[in-house]
């Protein structure tokens, strides 16, 4: 049984094929103790890890703290009702998804499943000196209701950088709303700012809320 890291697939395979057999990981961080485990039934790996009975759990867009749709991937905080170290809503800052819809494992236990360690949450980057945060661009999202999601994407390269808001909105949008959420851009984050409208659905649901694409080289 291992923890306090990731266990890749990799990683599980050089220890089976060193007499290992039986490889489980627990995803656990030091604040909240034991989070979700893995199973496994005849020796067979179960998909997913089964939340611990005494968290509650929670995936939400990173920065926001608002829950995200089932299965889709947010940040994992946490709820422990401990007398001596109770905590209220802590987030982890890890990534995951639950797994939707999933019949309970056939190991027997039967509380929720999580897809397990997917990732980081703090997208936090610097551009042009500035460090930008998630809670930014979800402090932008929340001024217009006529957006959907939002993703802030950085380009360039050798400092030239470009910041473009890609927000997804079910019907074009006046210019002067346009311009408004430009002009939000730049009073939130202290930075010039394009803007891109996508079709609902065109951003990826991985959770991110800042996609670093520069070229560093």
């Amino acid at each position: 049984m291992l923890g306090a890291e990731a266990l890749p697939e990799s990683l599980r395979s050089w220890f089976r094929d060193r007499g290992v057999q039986r490889v489980l990981q627990t995803y656990a961080s030091a604040d909240a103790g034991s989070i979700a485990y893995e199973t496994e039934t005849d020796g067979v790996l179960n998909p997913g890890m089964v939340l611990d009975e005494d968290v509650i759990l929670e995936i939400v867009r990173p920065g926001s703290g608002e829950p995200v749709a089932p299965g889709d991937i947010g940040e994992v905080v946490v709820t422990l009702f401990n007398a001596d170290y109770p905590l209220i809503r802590f987030a982890t800052g890890d990534m995951s998804a639950l797994l939707a819809d999933a019949p309970p494992s056939t190991c027997g236990r039967t509380n929720l499943r999580i897809k397990g360690w997917m990732g980081r949450a703090d997208q936090t980057t610097k551009v042009r000196a500035m460090f930008v945060h998630p809670s930014q661009v979800a402090n932008i999202a929340r001024r217009y209701p006529e957006i959907l999601k939002a993703r802030l994407v950085v380009s360039g390269r050798m400092a030239n950088d470009v910041m473009t808001l890609h927000c997804e909105v079910a019907a074009p949008l006046a210019p002067a709303r346009a311009e408004a959420i430009v002009h939000s851009i730049r009073e939130v984050t202290k930075l010039r700012g394009e803007l891109r409208f996508e079709r609902p659905g065109a951003l990826p649901d991985d959770g991110k809320l800042i996609d670093d694409v520069r070229d560093y080289r």
